[in-house]
């Protein structure tokens, strides 16, 4: 069955469309849905049958997986991440709601597929309505992995109804949020003691430090 191809706009989203999508996420669905980076592939962080399915779409194992997730804010983080520093709190609160992906020590409660072997989580708050309303709406994180384009020249697709195209068969929604980025996020490594650039994105690192 081809998925749901739903236009939600970041002012004033129409709830309505908005909670469909969330019983979507909470019954194991994938969906695709904009950011303030590129367009990104998610699901309910504890739906593991999910994450599988986004693996082969994405074409990598489980256990090789470099999922990051989405959070509504700050006050979520402390329930999946451990000894949490406060000069990396202070830099989180600078740079977020915005274009970073920050790597953190994991706790117990990420789940086993997404800190395999690796003990550390990627998260994110976007600057963008669409997927913190999701997460906040759904009670808890869902997945954020950039969907790429085969296209050597454009490494990310940001016309919707052409991913639409793309992924129609694969996933169960395709969020219309209008033409996405084609930079990603910024990712800062934040499990040493010195803060690390592990890619630069949209975000200026250095405007933070």
């Amino acid at each position: 069955m081809a998925a749901e191809f739903i236009k939600l706009y970041e002012e004033n989203p129409d709830m309505k469309k908005l909670l469909h999508i969330v019983d979507v996420l909470r019954n194991g669905g994938v969906i695709i849905y904009p950011t303030d980076t590129v367009y990104g592939i998610g699901c309910d962080i504890h739906n593991s049958k999910a994450i599988e399915r986004i693996c082969r779409i994405k074409g990598v194992k489980p256990d090789k997986n470099n999922f990051s997730f989405i959070c509504y804010d700050l006050s979520n983080i402390a329930e999946y991440v451990k000894n949490l520093p406060t000069p990396t709190f202070k830099l989180m609160k600078k740079a977020l709601p915005g274009p970073f992906t920050f790597i953190l020590n994991a706790n117990s409660n990420v789940p086993k597929l997404l800190n395999h072997k690796k003990k550390t989580v990627g998260i994110r708050i976007p600057n963008h309505q669409i997927p913190r309303l999701l997460v906040k709406e759904l009670g808890q994180p869902i997945i954020t992995t950039s969907i790429r384009d085969e296209d050597e020249v454009v490494e990310y697709s940001t016309d919707p109804e052409l991913i639409y195209e793309k992924f129609q068969n694969l996933v169960d929604v395709v969020i219309d949020g209008g033409y996405g980025n084609n930079v990603a996020s910024t990712i800062v490594d934040c499990t040493g003691d010195e803060v690390e650039l592990v890619r630069e994105g949209l975000g200026d690192l250095n405007e933070l430090l």
